[in-house]
């Protein structure tokens, strides 16, 4: 169910402890492309998350992503709101670039070099024009002028490290009575650790560290050496997930970044557009980092979690027959991932531009049902 408009109004709207779990991509606060609602302050508000209290059953958890800079503000605001805060996942990936001031170029700008721009073959050349020296893929810069010493003196130094990690909170609303009683009462409480098992390289439980082998606990079923539970195929799910590594990282759930084909998917009927043609809230033209081909897409969101990911922690917390809340659709991949998994979702979205794209891609997903994750 799509709820249309601020999640503050519409979560008003949905019953108190009606909801299995709560996994949703906020904003990051960090005033992406100018945006406003990258910059706030809704994910900091313990009126949200107390909102989201409010709905959540008892024992159901919450994860909710957020960037490395501002993880700790939104976990606080969780916390404060009543939520326990139970573990965090790290989801990291290789194909982040860095946003980082060129120190060297900067005297060099202060000293009055002036620098011109020419078109980019790729990433990774600096840029000082426009907000301060910060990574573009628009243009390369070749200098005008003899370098100073000063500057030639900070050559090779920045102001950031490249990001490989995005931080998720796991939370969990208060239990009543003990975890067995609420798992029987309400059917939240729990993780699913069986369904959410991280396939070993051809089903074989000895691979990760070389020359030995992971003990019986994570690598099969929940039970003792008694054999009250069945052996299960699959490692333990960790609070690490990755978009691909070595082999010694077999061990954790393995999840890309969304591709073209996904984030389109089942939106052929609908226009083309670029991200970056939409202007800034602060009144500057925008650009998008992240569409760093300025292609025209018909899921032109510029932040989409990838349908993998969003499965695997859906299937992480929700139990069966469960309802999944996203306070923060977007283009509607917990939707489409809750809807492939066979739960049922409710979402809030105030951005009227990306209820079709969302309303498309379910649909879609309503036709690949059956289709597993794993």
């Amino acid at each position: 169910m799509l709820l249309k408009g601020n999640c503050l109004e519409t979560l008003k709207t949905l019953d108190t402890a009606s909801v299995d779990s709560i996994v949703t991509d906020p904003p990051y606060e960090l005033g992406f492309m100018g945006k406003s609602w990258d910059n706030s302050g809704i994910a900091y508000s313990t009126d949200l998350w107390a909102e989201c209290l409010r709905v959540l059953k008892p024992g159901g958890h919450l994860l909710a992503f957020s960037g490395s800079r501002t993880y700790h503000r939104m976990v606080v605001a969780i916390e404060d709101s009543g939520f326990e805060i139970r573990d965090q996942i790290m989801w990291l990936y290789g194909s982040g670039f860095p946003k980082s001031l060129d120190v060297s170029k900067a005297i060099d700008k202060s000293a009055g070099v002036s620098f011109t721009a020419e078109p980019a073959l790729g990433v990774g050349f600096m840029n000082p024009q426009g907000s301060g020296g910060y990574n573009t893929t628009l243009n390369k810069l070749t200098r005008s002028g003899e370098s100073t010493p000063e500057a030639q003196q900070w050559q090779g130094w920045g102001t950031a490290l490249k990001p490989a990690h995005e931080p998720i909170v796991v939370a969990r609303k208060p239990l009543i009575g003990t975890v067995a009683n609420n798992v029987l009462t309400y059917g939240t409480g729990a993780l699913n650790i069986d369904g959410s098992r991280v396939p070993a390289n051809g089903n074989n439980l000895e691979g990760g560290k070389k020359g030995g082998t992971d003990n019986d606990i994570y690598s099969k079923g929940l039970g003792d050496s008694s054999g009250i539970s069945t052996a299960l195929d699959g490692r333990w799910p960790a609070n690490v997930i990755h978009d691909g590594l070595e082999e010694e990282w077999s061990r954790f759930f393995y999840c890309a970044k969304a591709s073209k084909s996904e984030r389109n998917a089942g939106l052929e009927g609908l226009p083309e557009r670029r991200e970056s043609d939409r202007e800034r809230d602060d009144g500057v033209g925008g650009d998008n980092p992240r569409n760093r081909t300025n292609e025209a897409r018909q899921n032109f969101h510029p932040t989409v979690k990838p349908l993998a990911l969003m499965r695997y922690l859906i299937r992480l917390v929700t139990p069966p027959g469960g309802i999944v809340l996203d306070p923060f659709l977007g283009s509607g991949t917990t939707a489409v991932a809750a809807t492939l998994e066979g739960f049922d979702w409710i979402g809030s979205e105030m951005t009227e531009d990306y209820w079709p794209i969302i309303e498309a891609r379910v649909e879609w997903a309503k036709t690949e049902t059956g289709k597993t994750l794993f």
